[in-house]
């Protein structure tokens, strides 16, 4: 990690909710999910927030550096429809080590539509590819 990796720091990312990111989209496999409303759905909302965190803190990672979500602290506030698109403002609240804190909000240009917190760790990717395919091997054998 880069020594300019501080509180503080802020990052902004805007996505267009489309059919494919509602609620019947998340797992099709589900029965219940599919006669859910057509809208954004959460698991998709936290994925965005996390994103826009993955995208301020790659800009402070060293080569072979990475990061996981460890922490995952949102709520969903209010229903978003496809076609409207939703702005996510991050900021890291703190470093401590190898994590990172960061506050999240997410607004659809009518609604604030969630926010909270959010942790992610920083990892050597070399290593962690190998920890995972040590894992997988052993789960096959």
């Amino acid at each position: 990690m880069k020594a300019s990796l501080k509180p503080g720091l802020k990052h902004r990312l805007t996505f267009k909710v489309t059919d494919s990111k509602t609620v019947p989209a998340l797992f099709p496999e589900s029965g219940d999910f599919s006669t859910m409303p057509s809208v954004f759905a959460t698991g998709y909302m936290v994925g965005l927030f996390e994103w826009c965190c993955t995208e301020l803190l790659a800009q402070y990672l060293d080569e072979g550096e990475g990061s996981l979500g460890v922490v995952v602290n949102f709520t969903h506030d209010a229903a978003t429809p496809p076609g409207m698109t939703v702005t996510v403002d991050c900021e890291i609240t703190e470093v401590e080590g190898k994590r990172v804190k960061f506050t999240v909000i997410g607004h659809d240009g009518v609604d604030k539509i969630g926010g909270g917190t959010h942790e992610r760790f920083v990892i050597n990717r070399a290593k962690f590819d190998e920890r995972v395919a040590a894992k997988a091997a052993k789960a096959a054998a």
